[in-house]
């Protein structure tokens, strides 16, 4: 029982290494501080900063519900400032563990895409 709990704790604390310094290297991809990553609060603004959206969507992440349509469109911004499509968002959102290491130690660059431009909702983006 011991040794299974232990084992829990080592992967447990494994995953949540891989994700800081995952979410650490997109900032610096970014050109970002990496450390922000790591700051809660501060790395929500500075990842809607990445997205390219308004900071005022910081205070719709503790609206329930609205969080999660909130952090998707977040999300699929990332994804398309790091030139990839819908399914990678997909993918941030479900399986993040796995995609934020891609995006981290991948090939993609970030292009700073004018995601906003492309948008037809001009009352969020604004």
């Amino acid at each position: 029982m011991i040794i299974a709990l232990l084992f829990f704790f080592i992967i447990y604390f494994g995953v949540i290494a891989l994700m800081i310094i995952s979410m650490w290297k997109v900032y610096e991809k970014a050109n970002k501080p990496g450390w922000a990553a790591i700051v809660p609060v501060y790395n929500l603004i500075i990842l809607l900063e990445i997205a390219k959206k308004p900071t005022w969507w910081v205070a719709m992440y503790f609206v329930p519900f609205a969080n999660i349509v909130f952090m998707i469109m977040t999300m699929n911004s990332v994804s398309k400032n790091f030139g990839k499509d819908e399914g990678f968002t997909v993918g941030l959102v479900l399986l993040g563990v796995v995609f934020w290491p891609i995006l981290a130690f991948g090939s993609a660059r970030y292009v700073d895409a004018k995601v906003a431009a492309t948008s037809n909702n001009d009352l969020l983006d604004s």
